[in-house]
């Protein structure tokens, strides 16, 4: 408690004398209060009469005065004054106004002097009380100042000690705080340097919780600054890592794709070798040999575990990125780098050839894509789903834009193929991580036209050059692995039963190696054509091998038959060698089901063969006319030495003509050959022809103009030719068993009956028989009229001697001439 100076107390009163005075002048409701009763209407009639008179406004200033004394507000009345434009006359009401108000508050002063004095005087008595009452206050608070002063004393230190308590507890908390977020500093800075980036950026998160927590300005300030340094230390870190796992991925994706497209050869492999021993438990199970047992090999591989390539800095960028909150940022940085290095990876080296480079090239971008597969099934949303289709479209179109390039380019059917080979390996690999394959399947079909006429065409060079450098002589095989790789792989052999060796074979090695040219050429086209768009392209191997077969085999072999340079023994030769081939078409067409893995009862079945078949077989019509031609050409140079003949002899030679005996000899030596490597219906088509030809040049010989005459004798002569020449046919006919095979088309002899007729009539002792239609439908009918008719001219029945008419002649000669000149007669009557 403050006490008050006397001085103080003294000015108070006497503000408070002045206010009330002041009060008094200024309003009359304060007297009024005080008990002082005015009459208020009286004392006011004068001056309002007065001021109407003197001004002669004394309607708008009485109403002007009654807003006055009403108290309400003189702003609208000042507008409108304003706004008519007289703010003098109102200015004018108003001082008029406030005159008669100074008027009124004298006479009111005037009038209650005595009231006013007494209320100053009862005012100074109130001042006089409060003064002491002021004494007695001042008295009693020093009394209370005294007697409470210890106690405010205590009062102050308890008060000094409460706060210094919350001053302590509020430190205490605060470094509590501190310590916390010290702890926390400390963990995250040993989480980065251990690189655990993931718990140092939870510890961030714990930190950034505190930071509105923290006491201290100045260390809040530190941290807040600190937190996206560390964040982005972090940051810089992983996506170094990053980085450095995208140079080692592309350095090993190679590896990573040859091992892949590795274990799809070996799946490849695996699924051959079961196919082929189903295929033989169906042939077993088809012929009744031995009992099958079947059984399911199960081989789970799991590629994840084979296939091993790390991508944890991957899911470790990914994953700081998600908690940084910047995931799309790195999605976009990853997919951008991605695509940059499958650009890179997909450009060719132009200083080394494809063929060299293929498999690498397919192999990264095998090993490239199966990383992707990997990221995008495992990464939790790293890449999308469009992103991918991106990065497979782009390499799906770059490799089949190589692909086509090259192979528009190359003109080796093996160099194709192995690329063909790989890149089925790769679809076979892709199609299993779930990447669509088919424009890479439709590029390798589109070009299998090309590479099966760079295959026959490659055949067609092998072939030309076998027939060329054989010297078309039978094959001698020395050892039995030399019979089973020529005869037993193809199945040439015409018996179950080993032969002794050394084994002549009826073919020439023009064979064994055609057919090895066929095998690989079916084996080749087998290995384009599968592994590919096709499920069944048995029908495709199938047209191919005809083609093989007919444009390039058949066109050669037709060739090499109508070569000028063709001799008996090779045109024979040939001839043996089209008929192997012939039967060997099954052999082809068994083996192209094998492999195309076709139930050999689906092959076997009726109108199911080789269109080639049939033209083999025309073309060995081709090649025993052919050879005929040739035996034929050979004959007509040894009958040339027919004209050498004495056809006026005056005896019959005892053993035929000279020429006859050479034509036997050389038919003899023919046909042991051709019997020897020529099937029966060949030799029996051999054998005719020759003997036709035979019997026709004997009747051209006959007939031609080098005869000018002959006689009975050099009839006889020939009569004994032609015997020795039936008698061969006949013991040709049944020694090589033509007998019972073609009993029901004729003999050999009568491929001789022409011949044999012609000389029976110039024999005979009543050739003019000839004419009786019975007689010659029995004995004569191969004869033509014209021929007969012409060769009888010629005929003179008695030798060429001197003094020959003068011999003795016996009954018989001169009936025979008589009977032949009758038939001469009547001939020409015919003609």
């Amino acid at each position: 408690m403050v006490s008050m100076s006397q001085e103080n107390i003294q000015a108070s009163q006497e503000q408070i004398f002045h206010v009330g005075l002041w009060f008094a002048f200024i309003d009359n409701t304060f007297i009024c209060q005080r008990g002082i009763k005015l009459d208020n209407t009286k004392m006011n009639a004068k001056p309002k009469r007065r001021t109407i008179t003197e001004n002669g406004h004394g309607g708008d200033e009485l109403a002007l005065a009654t807003s006055i004394g009403n108290g309400e507000d003189l702003g609208p009345i000042v507008r409108f004054a304003f706004q008519v434009g007289k703010p003098e006359s109102l200015l004018h009401q108003l001082k008029s106004i406030a005159k008669k108000k100074e008027v009124e508050i004298e006479e009111l002063c005037k009038l209650h002097y005595e009231e006013f004095i007494l209320a100053v005087d009862e005012l100074r008595g109130v001042l006089v009380d409060a003064e002491e009452l002021k004494c007695s206050l001042s008295s009693d608070n020093y009394r209370l100042q005294e007697a409470t002063s210890a106690l405010l004393s205590k009062v102050d230190e308890l008060l000094e000690l409460c706060s210094t308590q919350k001053n302590i507890s509020e430190a205490i908390k605060m470094l509590k705080i501190c310590i916390s977020v010290g702890s926390l500093c400390s963990k995250c800075n040993k989480h980065v340097s251990e690189g655990h980036f993931f718990p140092a950026l939870k510890t961030l998160d714990m930190i950034h919780e505190y930071l509105e927590s923290i006491p201290i300005k100045s260390l809040r300030k530190v941290i807040e600054k600190s937190i996206p340094t560390i964040k982005l230390h972090v940051e810089k870190k992983v996506c170094k890592e990053f980085n450095d796992w995208l140079v080692h991925i592309r350095s090993t994706a190679k590896e990573i794709g040859q091992l892949a497209i590795g274990q799809a050869a070996s799946a490849r492999q695996r699924d051959e070798e079961m196919r082929a021993r189903q295929r033989e438990a169906e042939e077993q199970s088809r012929s009744g040999v031995g009992d099958c047992v079947f059984a399911l090999d199960v081989e789970d591989i799991d590629e994840d575990s084979i296939l091993k390539f790390d991508v944890t800095p991957v899911y470790r960028a990914h994953h700081i990125h998600s908690c940084l909150g910047i995931e799309d940022r790195f999605c976009e940085y990853y997919y951008k780098n991605r695509l940059l290095q499958l650009n890179l990876d997909m450009e060719l080296n132009p200083s080394q050839p494809f063929l060299e480079s293929h498999q690498n090239f397919f192999a990264q971008i095998a090993g490239y894509f199966i990383v992707e597969d990997r990221v995008f099934r495992t990464a939790g949303g790293l890449l999308s789903d469009s992103q991918v289709e991106t990065l497979w479209e782009t390499a799906i179109t770059k490799m089949t834009s190589v692909l086509d390039d090259q192979f528009s380019h190359m003109d080796t059917a093996s160099h194709l193929l192995l690329i063909k080979d790989y890149v089925t390996l790769l679809c076979s690999t892709l199609r299993r991580h779930g990447y669509e394959v088919s424009p890479l399947i439709k590029i390798l079909d589109n070009s299998r036209d090309k590479y099966h006429e760079l295959l026959l065409h490659e055949c067609r060079k092998n072939i030309n050059d076998i027939l060329a450098n054989d010297p078309y002589e039978q094959m001698i095989i020395k050892r039995e692995y030399e019979y089973k790789m020529s005869v037993l792989s193809f199945h040439l052999q015409t018996s179950d039963m080993m032969p002794a060796f050394p084994y002549v074979a009826p073919f020439s090695s023009t064979v064994p190696d055609t057919c090895r040219i066929v095998r690989s050429f079916i084996g080749d086209s087998v290995s384009y054509l599968s592994y590919g768009g096709h499920m069944s392209f048995y029908d495709v191997v199938k047209k191919y091998l005809d083609k093989l077969l007919i444009d390039v085999l058949n066109e050669a072999l037709l060739k090499l038959i109508h070569s000028i340079s063709t001799s008996v023994p090779q045109a024979m030769q040939i001839a043996a060698n089209i008929t192997v081939l012939e039967r060997a078409c099954d052999f082809f067409l068994r083996h192209a089901a094998q492999l195309c893995g076709i139930p050999l009862r689906l092959v076997e079945r009726p109108h199911t063969g080789l269109t080639a078949k049939a033209v083999l077989k025309a073309s060995q019509t081709a090649s025993h006319n052919a050879l005929i031609g040739l035996v034929n050409s050979k004959l007509d140079e040894t009958m040339s030495l027919a004209t050498n003949i004495n056809w006026t002899a005056d005896e019959a030679p005892q053993d035929g003509n000279e020429c006859m005996h050479e034509i036997k000899i050389y038919l003899d030596t023919i046909i042991s050959t051709a019997q020897q490597i020529l099937p029966l219906d060949a030799l029996y088509k051999v054998g005719r022809g020759v003997l036709e030809h035979i019997s026709d040049s004997i009747v051209s010989v006959l007939l031609s103009d080098s005869v000018k005459r002959f006689n009975v004798n050099s009839i006889m002569g020939i009569d004994h030719d032609l015997k020795m020449l039936e008698t061969f046919a006949d013991e040709i006919f049944h020694d090589t068993g033509l007998s019972e095979a073609y009993s029901k088309e004729g003999t050999l002899r009568d491929c001789l009956v022409e011949a044999r007729q012609l000389i029976n009539l110039l024999s005979s002792n009543q050739p003019e028989n000839f004419m009786n239609p019975v007689i010659r439908e029995r004995h004569y009918s191969a004869l033509d009229y014209k021929k007969v008719a012409s060769i009888c001219e010629k005929f003179k029945d008695s030798p060429d001697r001197l003094f020959g008419s003068l011999s003795s002649r016996n009954t018989k000669q001169n009936a025979r001439k008589k009977s032949m000149d009758m038939l001469k007669k009547r001939l020409r009557d015919f003609n």
